[in-house]
């Protein structure tokens, strides 16, 4: 039970920390961490969904198939 009890204190510290910090964080701060985050959003969607296709499902229709797939491809390639 202390260790839970240990946990719960140093989460609720650490959420403090950058609760303080970001509510004490300038204007321009805040726009700056503003861009990143939309920044960081855009890369994801763009490579998720435009640089890496789902193979699988378009080229195998069962879930055999499929691993199979992946199978041959885990064991066979150099």
């Amino acid at each position: 039970m202390e260790k839970i009890d240990k946990k719960k204190k140093m989460l609720k510290r650490v959420w403090h920390l950058y609760y303080d910090g970001f509510r004490d964080m300038p204007r321009w701060g805040k726009m700056l961490w503003a861009i990143i985050l939309i920044k960081v959003l855009i890369l994801f969607f763009v490579f998720k969904f435009l640089l890496m296709p789902n193979y699988l499902n378009t080229h195998y229709a069962t879930d055999r198939e499929k691993s199979e797939h992946v199978l041959n491809e885990l064991t066979n390639k150099p």
